[in-house]
């Protein structure tokens, strides 16, 4: 590790040890105010933390699943071993997209192929709420400022932290207004809410690691498809772990299309049409009027074994019950 975290992830310069043993069913799920941001604890041990601000964007990082072991990568808010330092932009867990009235807020300087001038930041404005309980929340509103610093876009997202049993998941709901004139959604794979897995968990790893969706698609047939759900896999330090997405049936353009890839890119976007069906007449972007609004609603679950131990298509037809 080269630089420190905030709040209680380091102890000289090792990541904390994590109680690995089940959560009982009534555990306490905290959010309290750091300096960058929230760290989130089940009964007092480490989850997951939002940052206001890492590169050009907020991010949850590090997350930590029911093995006590962190499930997204450290690079490149840290050095781990083993981690490949590509794709800068791939921070953890994120909610971005690479067209926004022609401005890219995907991409950060420093990334092969982006383009000075076209990049633009998401600017953290204020909490809107942070409690504690059974359930854990964040909510924040958020500005998308372009390069010239022009405001182009609005969200306020609401972060759900939760867990059952060996299961812990993140129900992420963002809502984003075109407060300030339309906004044009342009059609690209580079959206929309993202997440890079642990380095051993990709399936180009060969440790293990599997790809599978709703539909029975797996790994490099799982790209680009439209599926209510799908699930990585692969092993962190020894043990079988996965991450499934989940796509709740309110959400703008249910199912959505999957940017998913074996090198452990893992996203959610439903505007890249062109890209993911290769259909040169296909447009997928989409114009937002000014004032108006649209929903996104998924749930991350962190769970032990595969698709099948972690209960996926089972929490699945209960989260899509739910009213949203």
């Amino acid at each position: 590790m080269t630089r420190r975290f905030a709040c209680d992830w380091l102890l000289r310069g090792t990541l904390l040890a994590v109680v690995a043993a089940a959560v009982p069913a009534a555990a306490e799920v905290t959010a309290q105010r750091c300096d960058h941001g929230a760290v989130i604890r089940i009964d007092g041990q480490p989850f997951a933390e939002y940052w206001t601000r890492s590169g050009n964007k907020p991010i949850v990082w590090p997350i930590i699943g029911p093995t006590g072991k962190a499930m997204t990568r450290f690079w490149p808010m840290a050095d781990a071993p083993g981690e490949k330092h590509d794709h800068p932009h791939h921070r953890s867990l994120w909610f971005t997209h690479g067209s926004v009235n022609g401005i890219s807020f995907w991409d950060e300087a420093g990334r092969k192929g982006a383009k000075p001038g076209t990049i633009g930041t998401t600017v953290h404005r204020e909490f809107v709420k942070i409690a504690s309980g059974k359930q854990a929340q964040v909510v924040t509103r958020n500005d998308w400022i372009g390069p010239e610093g022009k405001k182009y876009l609005e969200d306020e997202r609401w972060l759900t932290f939760g867990v059952e049993g060996k299961i812990r998941w993140i129900d992420f709901d963002i809502v984003l207004t075109a407060s300030n004139g339309p906004v044009r959604f342009g059609d690209t794979k580079e959206g929309s809410l993202g997440l890079r897995v642990a380095e051993t968990m990709k399936v180009d790893a060969k440790l293990g690691g599997h790809i599978v969706n709703s539909e029975g698609l797996v790994d490099a047939n799982a790209w680009g498809k439209k599926a209510s759900w799908v699930d990585y896999q692969g092993p962190v330090d020894g043990e079988k772990v996965g991450i499934a997405i989940l796509n709740h049936p309110s959400s703008f353009r249910y199912p959505t299309y999957w940017h998913v890839r074996t090198y452990g890119l893992f996203a959610a976007n439903p505007f890249g049409l062109h890209d993911f069906t290769n259909e040169k007449t296909t447009d997928g972007s989409y114009t937002l009027p000014a004032g108006q609004s649209i929903k996104l609603s998924y749930r991350l679950l962190f769970h032990t074994g595969d698709e099948r131990e972690g209960r996926v298509a089972e929490i699945y037809a209960a989260y899509a019950k739910l009213g949203k």
